[in-house]
């Protein structure tokens, strides 16, 4: 590398940033071709991607056949926001270029970054077509299945480019982690763990560690759980999502303490985490703490109305203990906020019964029963507010419905009978 050059680059690592740039100006006219492809680069990497894109337009007309050249100049084009300009480059590439495959790569990010899946997916197979046992492109079309959520396709090109071997050391991610992504979003847990296992070897990312203690969770391993969330955390005590996931493992392992010192610690780094809050509500709630528990539920509601999680838990807490004046001040509020659930009628129904508004409850039950999840238990709640209302022709199907999904019902069926002969 140029001497000077190099003394630029020292003065940029300095933090004498100005004063680096400006030498690495004062290099480029009398600088070689090289010189210049490299000076390019380092502007790429400083973010200055409009002085990188030039030197490499520049050296483009110089070397029309160097489709490397076209595709670090994609790349700038992309950073500038200029796709249209980056396809045509790519598509300058043609097939026995050495940079063919990394073009096919861009094209395919592109396209998927443009909403044309299809488009991506036939580039890569396209490709993979010229170079059949080329890892990168199995490696490329496993990310792409992956991050369309069609997992078998993901794993199938994921253990191609594992088995196949010949990638570069440098990839941003590791193919056997994101082998077991791609098991544990399939639910095939048990072959995501020896995959997780294998890939945090090589390095223990915080994803891949992340990834390890959700997948144990499932499996009900909870002890690996926690060492993974513990590593993880003491890696970076940041990553704010796996406090609530510590605190479930400590949790289901009935360590109370230790999962709230968990959500303490997460809502510290994290006070807007609601998924932190609604978890120390669980627990609060859990260990008799109803008021602390109560409080923390409306924190999260109050953060962010559409958590349909949190209203479901403060609901079912207020049937619990039948405060049906709390459970219709959350309705309203919800109202307020134009949040809609056919869940949240039922129980703003069974709420209104209770305080004896019977025509409002019956109007609620209407709609709760337009919800496709029928149970028996909402089917007998709705009956019984039809007939307070004197709705028999409303309740009797209701029952009948309640009798067909459990015949063995011999109380129903003596209700059925009475309101047919009335």
């Amino acid at each position: 590398m140029n001497e000077k050059l190099q003394e630029a680059i020292k003065l940029i690592e300095d933090g004498y940033h100005e004063e680096g740039l400006t030498k690495v100006e004062n290099i480029i006219e009398g600088a070689d071709d090289e010189t210049k492809r490299t000076i390019a680069e380092l502007y790429y990497e400083l973010g200055l991607v409009d002085k990188a894109l030039i030197l490499a337009e520049d050296l483009m007309f110089k070397y029309p056949d160097h489709g490397e050249l076209f595709a670090f100049a994609s790349e700038c084009y992309i950073e500038l926001g200029k796709e249209e300009e980056a396809l045509d480059m790519l598509n300058e590439i043609n097939e026995k270029d050495p940079a063919f495959l990394q073009a096919q790569l861009l094209l395919a990010d592109l396209y998927e970054s443009q909403g044309l899946e299809e488009v991506a997916e036939k580039k890569l197979l396209e490709a993979l077509k010229h170079m059949p046992n080329e890892s990168v492109l199995q490696l490329g079309l496993a990310e792409f299945y992956l991050n369309r959520g069609d997992y078998q396709q993901a794993i199938s090109y994921y253990k191609q480019a594992v088995y196949q071997g010949n990638l570069p050391d440098d990839l941003p991610v590791d193919p056997q982690v994101r082998l077991a992504e791609a098991y544990s979003a399939s639910g095939q847990f048990e072959e995501a763990i020896e995959h997780y296992k294998e890939g945090l070897k090589k390095e223990p990312t915080a994803d891949g560690l992340f990834g390890l203690g959700y997948t144990s969770l499932q499996l009900e391993d909870y002890i690996t759980a926690v060492d993974a969330f513990n590593k993880l955390l003491e890696q970076d005590p940041d990553y704010t999502s796996a406090y609530g996931a510590l605190a479930k493992a400590h949790m289901a392992m009935k360590n109370w303490d230790e999962a709230r010192e968990a959500l303490k610690e997460g809502i510290s780094r994290d006070e807007f985490n609601e998924e932190l809050y609604l978890e120390m509500a669980k627990l609060q709630l859990s260990q008799g703490e109803t008021e602390d528990g109560r409080e923390f539920l409306k924190r999260v509601i109050a953060m962010n109305p559409s958590n349909v999680s949190a209203v479901q838990e403060a609901l079912f807490y207020y049937d619990d203990v039948e405060d049906y004046k709390e459970m219709l001040e959350l309705i309203r509020f919800l109202d307020d906020y134009h949040e809609f659930d056919p869940m949240y009628e039922r129980f703003r129904a069974k709420a209104l019964f209770e305080e004896d508004d019977i025509q409002g409850a019956a109007q609620a039950m209407d709609v709760a029963l337009s919800s496709s999840d029928r149970d028996e238990r909402l089917l007998e709640d709705a009956a019984m507010v039809y007939l307070a209302n004197r709705q028999k022709n409303k309740a009797l199907p209701l029952l009948e419905e309640v009798l067909s999904h459990d015949p063995d019902r011999e109380d129903i069926r003596f209700r059925i009978e009475e309101l047919k002969e009335i």
